[in-house]
């Protein structure tokens, strides 16, 4: 085996070689394996979603399921009252797999069914695995797998599309959340009102949430039960599929937030003994159920299995044209303790056999298989313990994903707000949690996601502010903790956007400062909707301080994209003090200033940067963003001749910088 550029590019992986070298011999092998040797692509291998469920055919229908433990299995439903009879038995065809093919007449468009599987000592009901559709009753609140197959199927207006990458700038999203009225939102709503807001905003992706269907709406779309139905109390496929093709039109590419990571625990509803067995999708013994998260655990090392969720991959891209996955838990599938309780202080944490090596194969399998299908496509892992290699591409040792998260970042922002008093926050340390990261991997820099948001936790804005929130954000109300938490939340968002090395992210509504937490409906706030929705009209109304932060993101969304390659430029640290708690720091002609002082203003601090005239393009403390306007904008700053530097091509620019401002400036 030639030396991986993964272990080439960071000599602290050597001691680990062999292991690291052993894991990527393991993929090798079982892509041959999967692909015959090489007889079939890796993508030909993924078309099961093609075989399996409910297919039209040019006499009628066929319906395949793969259920190796079942005795015998009947389609029931609308078509035959729910009882089973002879006509709509499967026959088994071998290997677990059993089909039935049926006359035109013998199902409908928007007819519901289950399957009813019997098995050595028992028998349920079940939806199947690669069910395309699946519907809640309203009254009963039962799910049932729905035909769908409708007289004009969606047609889509954007042929090719290929995401803006440079940099990737995402606008996290739930559709159901995403309106203001107390209930659940629709794709349709979601394409009309917040696509034009994020084009808007200068958001070049959107990541949705909570698309694969799921029983429970408060699980945030997180404990999965259909892999391949798009979650139906949001509207119809074609639907969504008008909201992917519409983002296109505006050039926003749409990112699935994936889980393969576990599932519900359901029976009827999910995977958990579809044919009665305990062991079809999940492991058997005692790694079956996930410890934290009440759900299952899938068994990668079975090829099935691989085959499924390989499929399901492929699917959301050629079916919906989705741009690329966010897959969900990943730290949860590398490891087998999930990573809870681990510390991950060293590089030993990463190879002391606690990993898990069928599902790290399965998720460098799945990375293969998507940019197979899309060259184009984004992945982006949602991982904690800074497993190394997650985001290199498979071909030089790594996993493949595109990205990773970069989970330090709002936990650190947590940490410094809850710990320390505003004259303690380090200018140092804040450098450090921004910029620390892989040289060889990409990341997706955010000061707060979703995470940050649940019920029992709080936003940024929401800790800065808190219950002052509720009366003092009129233009005319002066505050001083209302004005703090606005300047402290533009600072916080824009050195977390500038010092990217890929893309930021941002939830929904957190822009501009959303107020209060997320909480779904549920039994113990009366099942309300108050907390599971986007309060719009806030930003939106122009005697409210929110318009502040929603422009000044606005504002810093476009500064980094009229920047081309933006998240390429070099970071270079041009001073830090902390005792004066100033940052500053350049990226090519852009040069970032920050003064996280509570209360020293300081004038012509002096900087050595390269010679020439700066102009201010972006201002904190600007009135438009809900700023005092202590920065003249027209100036234009001259460097200062030093001879001590000569050699050094830089000179002295010298700056007015009052407390909690930053300033973004740019080199004539």
């Amino acid at each position: 085996m030639n030396e991986l550029e993964l272990i080439k590019n960071d000599p602290w992986l050597e001691p680990y070689r062999s292991a690291i070298e052993g894991r990527y011999a393991y993929f090798l092998q079982k892509g041959k394996e999967l692909t015959q040797n090489g007889k079939i692509s890796l993508s030909d291998f993924a078309d099961g979603y093609l075989y399996f469920g409910l297919h039209p055919t040019q006499t009628g229908w066929v319906f395949r399921e793969w259920a190796p433990h079942a005795a015998e299995i009947y389609l029931i439903g609308d078509f035959n009252q729910w009882k089973e009879t002879p006509e709509y038995q499967l026959q088994s065809i071998g290997n677990g797999v059993w089909e039935i093919q049926l006359p035109a007449e013998a199902l409908h468009h928007q007819e519901l069914y289950k399957l009813k599987v019997y098995w050595s000592n028992g028998a349920g009901e079940r939806i199947p695995a690669w069910a395309q559709r699946v519907v809640q009753d309203k009254e009963t609140n039962i799910f049932s797998a729905q035909v769908w197959r409708p007289a004009v199927p969606y047609q889509f207006q954007t042929k090719k599309f290929k995401p803006n990458t440079q940099p990737l700038l995402i606008y996290e999203s739930h559709i159901g959340m995403a309106t203001h009225e107390e209930r659940v939102g629709t794709y349709k709503e979601f394409t009309q009102h917040i696509l034009p807001r994020v084009k808007a905003d200068g958001y070049n992706a959107v990541q949705i949430m909570a698309i694969q269907e799921h029983p429970y709406y408060g699980s945030f779309g997180y404990h999965v039960s259909s892999f391949f139905a798009a979650s139906s109390r949001f509207g119809t496929p074609e639907d969504l599929k008008e909201l992917i093709d519409t983002a296109h039109s505006l050039g926003i590419a749409v990112i699935m937030d994936i889980v393969h990571s576990h599932a519900v625990k359901n029976e009827v509803e999910g995977l958990g003994r579809l044919d009665g067995s305990f062991n079809q999708y999940f492991h058997s013994d005692h790694r079956r159920e996930h410890p934290a998260w009440d759900s299952l655990c899938f068994n990668y090392g079975r090829n099935e299995v691989i085959h499924f969720l390989l499929s399901n991959c492929k699917y959301w891209l050629e079916e919906y044209r989705f741009d690329g996955f966010r897959f969900d838990g990943v730290t949860s599938m590398l490891y087998k303790s999930h990573g809870l309780g681990e510390a991950f202080g060293s590089y030993g944490d990463y190879y002391n056999l606690n990993q898990d090596g069928e599902a790290i194969c399965y998720l460098t399998l799945a990375n293969q298989l998507i940019h197979e299908v899309n060259k184009n496509a984004i992945t982006i892992a949602e991982e904690v313990s800074g497993m190394p290699g997650l985001a290199v591409p498979t071909d030089k040792g790594g996993y493949g994903f595109d990205y990773r998260m970069a989970m330090n970042i709002p936990d650190y922002w947590i940490k410094i707000i809850k710990e320390k008093q505003d004259q303690d926050w380090p200018a140092s340390g804040i450098w450090w949690e921004t910029t620390n990261r892989r040289a060889d991997e990409k990341t997706i820099s955010y000061a707060e996601s979703h995470d940050q948001a649940l019920v029992g936790d709080k936003t940024i804005i929401f800790r800065l502010i808190d219950a002052d929130m509720y009366w003092h954000m009129s233009v005319n109300d002066q505050n001083m903790t209302v004005d703090r938490g606005i300047a402290l939340h533009k600072m916080i968002r824009l050195i977390t956007l500038s010092t990217i090395n890929g893309g930021y992210l941002n939830f929904m509504g957190n822009e501009f400062g959303h107020p209060e937490w997320i909480d779904f409906p549920r039994q113990d706030n009366g099942w309300s909707y108050k907390y599971a929705r986007r309060q719009w009209q806030l930003v939106d109304n122009p005697d409210l301080k929110y318009k502040y932060l929603g422009d000044f993101d606005k504002a810093m969304i476009h500064l980094v994209n009229n920047k081309k390659n933006f998240q390429a430029t070099l970071v270079q640290k041009v001073w830090d003090n902390d005792s004066d708690q100033i940052l500053a720091f350049r990226r090519e002609d852009l040069l970032f200033v920050f003064n996280f002082n509570p209360v020293k203003s300081f004038t012509n601090y002096g900087f050595l940067v390269p010679p020439g005239k700066y102009q201010t393009v972006l201002n904190t403390d600007n009135p438009q963003f809900g700023g005092f306007g202590l920065v003249d904008e027209s100036i234009e700053h001259s460097t200062i001749h030093d001879p001590l530097y000569e050699g050094e091509k830089k000179e002295w620019l010298k700056l007015y910088l009052p407390a909690r401002t930053a300033i973004v400036l740019t080199k004539n």
